[in-house]
């Protein structure tokens, strides 16, 4: 078979990312070539690929499930808000500039020949190329500089499916009212409906489904139904509630648990450093917002920051870095990685404006960090506590003196109780991880010897094809897939009439 799909999502967190990746495996699983593509994506999550560009997480996630590497055509428009008004751009894997909502509204018609020739680029060289949207395609208001939903499907003649989340509520409607609110030349790209995250009766949802298609004329083309057991390479962190413990850890190996809190930056980046923790038996991990959520910790995380001069001052205003101070006066550990390792400094100067000004650090590493205008991107290999490691660097602060020693070789810091490093990844190396929490020790605490992230992340991947083989109607997804949305299908109109102005 030979062809592309879009998949749409009535909102954002609909479960787009989850379905391409499981459509992606599904299809590598019955020998069809196949990869991912996301024209533009909005995340502070992401990875450094081995052409050494730089794109977001979710698509090195849905490479994995075709069993490629991560490459930056997967994604080749990446947004990384550094505040509430602007955001860095990173074009083929490299930043290009940084722009307001506005500025980048007015870009968006440039950018769309590079997401073009990028797609038409993979589909010369895989038999099938699964994309997924961004946002909602319903944001009619953006329909004239879309490059990454309907847009994308008119200039690269592509079907689309939308995926709404039952569990937000309403889906009935979100599905209908996406579909209603578009042009007759979108909605005739529109092919089916896909429900996510299902739990309950199926036969009380059918007479819903056979409305719907009643309504628009587009079959559902499968209910996929809810799965705890799917929470890694989250887009988002904020999709994970603050408090809860993340994942779903095994019991302990000894009598007690580990309570690692990682600290949820407003700007935070590649959150996902700490599933690799959570994958551990017995390690209770949790985001956190305020102090008092560091009391019970046995391991502090800063993790990475977007915008890292901010998010510390962000940590001072709510008390949450006396809070830190406080736990490794107590001797309790704190790890640092990347924007998280330079707040554990003496000094972050930014002479070049990068960000906002540099700041004074909480000292509790010997560290002081220069910000560069160019953007640091590596995939580094070499050996920390006697294993060896690899991981990945996306940083723009640059140490220019350390009185520590190094943890991997002349990288990061390392004292008794205190750890930092601009590795990414570097928790996803089993040695590694169970050295670190050797380190962190509790009584009655047993680290667990047996624990693989990389198999984990396939066990994941795995349920996702197995959803999609068992929950979706895969003959007629292909048929859309090879031939496209059928001919036929009806315009659907709110029944409203728009008053002149």
């Amino acid at each position: 078979m030979r062809g592309g799909l879009l998949v749409a999502g009535t909102t954002s967190d609909a479960g787009k990312s989850a379905l391409v990746a499981g459509i992606c495996r599904m299809l590598a699983r019955r020998g069809v070539r196949v990869a991912p593509f996301k024209a533009q994506n909005m995340s502070n999550n992401s990875v450094v690929t081995p052409d050494g560009g730089e794109i977001g997480r979710a698509q090195a996630m849905q490479a994995h499930a075709c069993g490629l590497a991560p490459s930056t055509a997967f994604n080749p428009v990446l947004l990384k808000p550094g505040s509430d008004r602007s955001s860095q751009v990173v074009v083929l894997g490299r930043v290009d500039g940084t722009v307001s909502a506005r500025s980048y509204y007015e870009r968006k018609s440039a950018l769309l020949d590079v997401v073009v020739d990028t797609l038409a680029g993979l589909r010369a060289q895989y038999d099938v190329v699964v994309c997924e949207g961004a946002g909602s395609p319903a944001e009619i208001n953006l329909r004239a500089s879309d490059i990454a939903n309907m847009g994308l499907a008119q200039a690269a003649d592509l079907p689309v499916v939308v995926v709404g989340d039952i569990d937000r509520g309403g889906v009935l409607a979100h599905l209908f009212g996406t579909l209603a609110v578009l042009d007759p030349a979108d909605q005739a790209r529109i092919a089916g409906f896909v429900i996510n995250k299902f739990r309950g009766d199926p036969g009380l949802l059918a007479p819903g489904l056979d409305q719907l298609r009643a309504l628009t004329g587009r079959p559902t083309l499968g209910v996929v139904p809810w799965a705890d057991g799917l929470w890694l390479d989250a887009e988002d962190s904020l999709s994970v509630v603050s408090d809860g413990v993340l994942g779903r850890p095994a019991p302990p190996h000894g009598d007690v648990w580990l309570n690692v809190a990682v600290v949820r930056l407003p700007r935070i980046s590649n959150a996902t450093d700490a599933e690799a923790l959570a994958c551990e038996p017995g390690v209770a991990v949790r985001y956190v917002t305020e102090p008092s959520r560091l009391a019970g910790a046995d391991l502090v995380v800063l993790p990475g920051s977007k915008a890292t001069v901010a998010d510390l001052a962000w940590l001072r205003r709510t008390g949450l870095a006396d809070a830190v101070l406080a736990h490794a006066r107590a001797g309790r550990p704190v790890l640092g990685i990347c924007g998280g390792y330079q707040m554990l400094g003496r000094t972050i100067a930014d002479p070049h404006g990068v960000e906002s000004g540099g700041a004074e650090g909480l000292g509790l590493l010997d560290l002081e960090i220069v910000f560069d205008v160019d953007k640091h991107l590596a995939t580094p290999h070499g050996t920390a506590w006697g294993e060896p490691v690899s991981g990945y660097e996306i940083h723009h602060g640059r140490v220019v003196r350390s009185g520590d020693p190094g943890l991997v070789g002349d990288e990061g810091s390392e004292t008794d109780r205190v750890w930092g490093t601009h590795w990414h990844g570097l928790l996803e190396n089993d040695g590694f991880r169970r050295r670190l929490l050797e380190r962190v020790g509790r009584p009655g605490f047993v680290v667990a010897s047996g624990t693989c992230f990389a198999d984990e992340r396939e066990r994941q991947l795995d349920l996702l094809g197995d959803l999609v083989e068992q929950h979706l109607d895969i003959g007629s997804l292909e048929h859309v897939i090879s031939h496209g949305a059928a001919r036929d299908l009806p315009v659907v109109t709110t029944g409203l009439a728009v008053s002149p102005s």
